[in-house]
């Protein structure tokens, strides 16, 4: 788990190398946002002037405009210096910036006409820019981690058993802003229950310590004693507030193997966030609006071909069309869901005691076919419509359904989790090819695992991946029955 920058470890980072940093990307941004003008005058053939001013004026413009959204985006802030690549937040700034630029063009008209192709072309050679200045800069980064130059140089007092766990959280997910550069104890190293790892260096006692804030070697001390020496944290507290630099106390960080990354007060105190609702604020309003116009578009155009498995499945066998379930939905409640029926009538499985396998004898051979190419799972969009399902979320499954034997809810502990939204008709975990019989205990664990990281992970932009890839994964696999 990556923990996230804190506002106030940011504010107290060296001023100077922030803002020459920040500085700098301004810069690289700006001429990537205008240098592809250049390009343009050069297609278009500008002899005049005038005219060479006009798109000039305009590629400066577009500098502007691209400084001032990617600074409203925060993409000069903390994030920044994270070793993340932002590509999302930068595809959408520069959409902004580039968007508002081409409307002020179209209001005022201040040069000539600019072919769609060119202004496309310009458009893609700076995103292409930024993502790789983006790129670049990570291994700037990376390279002055190597080298041991961070922004921020830390040193951890007490070596307890926290304190290494902090060191060893840090060894695996360094960024340049806040480096380790040492530890401070009084005890000699062979006193410590455990010894330290060699590259966190034993830099002395508390009189070091001093020592070392004022020759500027450190900016930044992180207090790792235990809680129960209370008289001796108190003295240290008054000891170190005389110094010049950030001091932090190091959070239990056993507490992270379970808790997720964010923190809120609760009465002035702070609270690790162990669990909190998968989609919150305007995202199940936004999942919503995604599965009424996909669902209502693709009921529309499929409705011919709705009609004609409907027709396939009266004429092939005795029965109704429609075969009706009752399935865990969101939040483990019973929700009843659609499917063409796939099995003769009479040894329909309501509970789905017995997964269909191979060769199954209940199957009638229409039933064979949709199974194999997931037509049978097409009215599910009319549960879509109504609300009980999602386009993308975790397959529902029945209330009988077993692996080896082993129900689900039992097989696996987390199993119940993925009951925090609606059930999908597609998933991370189908098209990732865990389609079909559950036979084993490995694949409904490897489910499981799937459906949760997509709720943890959930985005519009991860729903549609996994949409457009449903067909694709659809045709290939060979575990439906």
């Amino acid at each position: 788990m990556r923990l996230p920058f804190s506002n106030a470890i940011f504010a107290f980072a060296k001023p100077t190398a922030i803002r020459y940093t920040v500085a700098m990307a301004r810069l690289i941004h700006f001429v990537v946002a205008a240098a592809p003008s250049v390009l343009v005058v050069a297609l278009l053939q500008v002899d005049q002037a005038v005219a060479v001013r006009s798109y000039l004026a305009m590629s400066m413009l577009s500098g502007l405009l691209c400084l001032l959204v990617f600074n409203s985006f925060d993409m000069y802030g903390r994030d920044m210096f994270s070793n993340l690549l932002l590509i999302r937040r930068t595809f959408i700034a520069w959409s902004a910036s580039f968007g508002l630029m081409v409307l002020l063009h179209l209001l005022f008209r201040f040069i000539a006409e600019v072919p769609l192709e060119l202004l496309s072309l310009w458009y893609g050679l700076s995103l292409a820019g930024f993502l790789l200045s983006r790129m670049a800069m990570l291994a700037f980064f990376q390279r002055r981690i190597r080298q041991g130059h961070f922004i921020q140089r830390s040193v951890i007092l007490g070596m307890t058993d926290n304190a290494m766990r902090l060191a060893d959280h840090v060894h695996h997910r360094p960024d340049v802003v806040s480096g380790l550069i040492g530890y401070i104890d009084d005890r000699a190293v062979h006193r410590l229950r455990e010894a330290p790892p060699p590259s966190l260096p034993h830099l002395g006692g508390l009189d070091a310590l001093e020592g070392l804030v004022r020759d500027g070697r450190v900016d930044q001390i992180l207090v790792a004693l235990p809680a129960g020496a209370q008289g001796r944290n108190e003295a240290l507290a008054q000891r170190l507030r005389r110094l010049s630099v950030q001091v932090l106390l190091i959070p239990d960080m056993s507490t992270f193997r379970f808790a997720h990354r964010s923190m809120v007060p609760v009465g002035g105190v702070p609270m690790f966030v162990v669990a909190e609702p998968p989609l919150q604020g305007w995202s199940p309003v936004y999942k919503r609006c995604e599965d009424l116009i996909l669902s209502s578009l693709a009921l529309l155009a499929l409705s011919p071909l709705l009609l004609l498995v409907a027709v396939a499945v009266k004429l092939d066998s005795p029965g109704p069309v429609l075969f009706r379930q009752k399935r865990y939905g969101y939040n483990q409640r019973l929700i009843e869901v659609y499917k063409f029926r796939s099995m003769h009538h009479h040894l329909r499985d309501a509970h789905a005691e017995r997964q269909t396998g191979r060769g199954d004898p209940r199957v009638t051979r229409v039933g064979r076919f949709i199974r194999k190419t997931s037509l049978d799972e097409l009215p599910q969009l009319f549960n879509v419509l109504g609300g009980s399902m999602s386009l993308v979320g975790p397959r529902p499954h029945a209330t009988a359904t077993k692996a080896a034997n082993v129900l689900f809810e039992d097989a696996v502990e987390e199993y119940v989790a993925r009951h925090r939204v609606k059930p999908g008709i597609t998933g991370l975990a189908q098209i990732n090819g865990y389609r079909g019989e559950t036979d084993t205990l490995e694949k409904i664990q490897k489910r499981v695992e799937y459906d949760l990281e997509y709720i943890e992970n959930w985005s519009l932009w991860l729903d549609l991946s996994i949409l457009l890839r449903t067909v694709p994964a659809v045709l290939s696999a060979e575990a439906a029955y």
